[in-house]
């Protein structure tokens, strides 16, 4: 059974994410945005997403400290989405065999 702590806690997430990434746009809607700050712009999801993982550089559970240098690896060798799916799934099979 899935606990409502952690239902609530992923909606927020994902409240969080889209409104960083709409506030954004919404505020700056009627100019004309330079290439640098559109690629600022649409880093701030990334921001967030780095914040949850951030607590695990701390671990010293070595199926975390494992799953972190999978996601070090896919973070810099592949784009934004396959990374998270690497990251995801290398940490859940990570944890139920180890």
């Amino acid at each position: 059974m899935i606990d409502t702590a952690f239902v609530i806690t992923i909606a927020l997430m994902c409240v969080v994410t889209y409104l960083t990434r709409i506030v954004g746009y919404l505020a700056l809607r009627n100019r004309t945005l330079s290439p640098r700050l559109r690629v600022i712009l649409e880093a701030v999801p990334g921001c967030v997403l780095i914040s949850v993982i951030a607590p695990y550089f701390a671990s010293t559970d070595p199926v975390d400290l494992a799953a972190l240098g999978i996601t070090l690896v896919a973070s810099i060798k592949l784009r934004f989405l396959p990374a998270i799916v690497i990251s995801i799934a290398s940490a859940a099979l990570l944890r139920q065999f180890f």
